[in-house]
């Protein structure tokens, strides 16, 4: 190599040096926190992920019981975006029982797809609050109520009696549990 090339060559080498070693040499002032720490006043992240479901314990499943008929045992079905319970026994017979709660949702857009999908919604007053009672055509043994939610979204039941067992209004039962929902979340 030419020496006027070695020249260029350690010349370009320190001036690369120089640039990275200013370019990395800031301190920044506070504490390092591992991820998802907090500083002394904050109450701390909760990682175990054990609340996440605590919308289907929002009505116990006694109450769940009594709107649906007395001695009808609910059992919990799944959980995920909806709670569900499958019924049994009881003056109610067997059926489903269904809760959603959607944080982001509204009773306009429910009204629309309750008329997309072709069920009768009619507006009804829950404690206060206009709310909407859902039946799918030519389907007496099943209705669901929506309401808006206490803080934000919407939070509907839906009640879903098995086809010719002898069971109350799936109407007044999935509005008395909307009722039981909105009274817990004052």
């Amino acid at each position: 190599m030419k020496p006027e090339s070695r020249a260029v060559c350690t010349a370009a080498a320190l001036l690369l040096v120089a640039v990275s070693l200013t370019g990395c040499g800031r301190t920044v002032p506070g504490n390092a926190l591992p991820a998802g720490g907090t500083t002394g006043g904050q109450s701390k992240i909760n990682t175990k992920f054990d609340k996440l479901l605590r919308e289907c314990e929002v009505v116990s499943v006694d109450e769940i019981s009594k709107a649906v008929g007395d001695g009808t045992i609910p059992t919990g079905s799944f959980s995920g975006a909806v709670c569900m319970w499958d019924l049994s026994g009881g003056s109610a017979g067997s059926g489903m029982v269904t809760l959603s709660w959607y944080e982001n949702g509204s009773l306009a857009n429910e009204k629309a797809n309750n008329d997309r999908l072709g069920y009768v919604t009619n507006d009804i007053q829950v404690e206060g609050r206009r709310s909407l009672e859902t039946r799918r055509p030519n389907d007496p043994d099943s209705c669901g109520v929506a309401a808006p939610a206490a803080d934000a979204g919407i939070v509907g039941w839906w009640v879903n009696y098995r086809a010719g067992s002898a069971h109350a209004d799936p109407c007044e039962a999935a509005s008395k549990l909307v009722e039981l929902t909105l009274n817990v979340a004052r």
